[in-house]
């Protein structure tokens, strides 16, 4: 026994609601089977889901019906027979008949799954094997034509009961198949789909977290720039003064000072004077990550920018017996940027490499022009760099023979106030922020830097900048500065 409610399952809690005949079988395999067992049996067969979709239907109309149908009398006659076969209530699963004015009959059966019918296999027309003449329900239909019936009925699929008995048995034995495998694949489906919606739905999240943060984060940034800013700016005024009074005792505008005291007032201002080098490095790291740094670009011949910086750091290096050099050919290109921002920035790098190179060691500032592609280093399929046009460049090189720099460490020292000895009894002072500020700067002028290891002992900081235009005249004047 069975009726025509609906499967309802929800497996899992996948949402699937009601079953339904189309979505779980396919109609291509449908339309095959409905052709195999029409070729084999002799029955015409069509499938129809409970929602009155048909998934699978024979293509051969019977002669004499399609006969039939060419009369308006006939084509209502039909009409009705159909209405009939579908509202046909079937109790049991080897299905229910039903007869035609034609003599032919019908063999309507559940499509069942899970408890439910979700369809109907109706076969037929076919006549019964008892049927030899025009039945007279079929001559009273106005427009027939009793001779031309009488030779199309037997053209008709002819079938016993138990004939079609057993059709209809196999014909749910094979739905049974199709329907567990349809309905196997489609929780495979759905579980899919719900697996990616529910990790979509996580990923959302986790990105408008992460937003949130980062939001977050970048007020904090612009509160900590702007914090640096003003405590910066309130030290500075006062420690200008501590440096001035400072410079005027030591010069005994108020008075001779006498040797311990003269060694105190020099210490002072040494002490300040290294606080005010802090200060303003603040103050160039908060307005370099707030976009504020002012840039006076012009073109600028590198050599010369280098061989003030060596000067700069040259009584430090001098004093702790380090050779600096300067090498830069007369041919470079000038390069368009601020030459008192790159100033600091190869003062800084003499500086960094000085303060880690021992006593008799060597310091080298190394200008060259080269050719890098626009694209290098980016993260796009490695063959596409070499399909990126070539553009010029101003190398400068700063190596140093001192303890050099881990590979772990050398992208992490860029970091603000990044230390790679980080112990409170480490060796080497300074506040992390000289390296910071190279970087920033040198990004400012659409350039590079990275660390190159300088076997077998030291590093090498590698700064690239753009070439200027090419009408820009050349430096022609070789530079080549050592101290010593």
């Amino acid at each position: 026994m069975s009726d025509e409610r609906s499967v309802d399952v929800d497996t899992l809690g996948l949402g699937l609601g009601p079953l339904r005949l189309e979505d779980l079988v396919d109609r291509e395999a449908m339309r095959g089977m409905v052709a195999s067992i029409e070729q084999v049996f002799g029955l015409p067969l069509r499938i129809v889901s409970n929602s009155g979709v048909s998934l699978a239907s024979s293509t051969h109309e019977a002669p004499l019906c399609a006969m039939i149908n060419e009369e308006p009398a006939g084509r209502r006659a039909c009409g009705a027979i159909v209405s009939e076969v579908k509202r046909l209530r079937v109790t049991s699963s080897d299905g229910a008949s039903h007869g035609c004015f034609t003599g032919a009959r019908y063999r309507v059966v559940p499509i069942e799954y899970d408890g439910g019918t979700i369809g109907r296999a109706i076969l037929g027309p076919y006549l019964p094997l008892s049927v030899e003449s025009v039945p007279d329900t079929l001559l009273a239909i106005d427009g027939v034509d009793p001779a031309r019936a009488a030779e199309l009925l037997p053209h008709m699929a002819r079938a016993s009961e138990a004939t079609a008995e057993t059709v209809a048995r196999h014909l749910v034995s094979v739905l049974d198949v199709i329907l567990w495998s349809g309905h196997k694949a489609l929780l495979t489906s759905k579980m899919h789909i719900a697996s990616m919606r529910e990790s979509y739905r996580e990923l959302s999240q986790k990105n408008t977290a992460l937003e949130q943060a980062y939001e977050r984060q970048q007020e904090l940034d612009k509160l900590k720039s702007n914090f640096l800013a003003t405590i910066s700016h309130e030290l500075r005024t006062p420690l200008t003064s501590i440096l001035g009074y400072s410079e005027m005792l030591v010069g005994g505008i108020a008075g001779e000072l006498t040797g311990p005291q003269l060694d105190f007032v020099q210490i002072i201002h040494s002490k300040s004077d290294q606080l005010l080098k802090l200060i303003m490095s603040l103050l160039d790291l908060s307005k370099l990550e707030s976009g504020t740094v002012m840039m006076r670009r012009s073109d600028v011949a590198i050599g010369a920018v280098l061989a003030e910086a060596a000067s700069t750091v040259a009584p430090t290096a001098t004093k702790k017996s380090v050779t600096l050099t300067v090498d830069a050919p007369g041919d470079l290109p000038l390069v368009l940027g601020d030459p008192e921002r790159l100033r600091q920035v190869f003062v800084n790098l003499g500086e960094n490499a000085i303060k880690f190179t021992p006593p008799s060691g060597t310091v080298q500032f190394i200008a060259r022009q080269v050719a890098t592609h626009a694209d290098d280093g980016a993260d796009d399929e490695p063959g596409m760099v070499l399909l990126a046009p070539l553009r010029q460049m101003v190398e400068v090189r700063v190596t140093d023979t001192g303890i050099g720099i881990p590979a772990p460490e050398r992208d992490k020292v860029f970091d603000p106030f990044y230390q790679v000895d980080q112990s409170s009894t480490r060796e080497h002072g300074g506040t992390g922020l000289g390296l910071s500020i190279v970087k920033r700067l040198v990004e400012a002028h659409h350039g590079t830097v990275h660390i190159e290891g300088n076997e077998p002992s030291g590093a090498v900081f590698v700064v690239r900048l753009p070439a200027s235009r090419p009408s820009a005249p050349p430096s022609k004047a070789a530079i080549s500065v050592r101290f010593a």
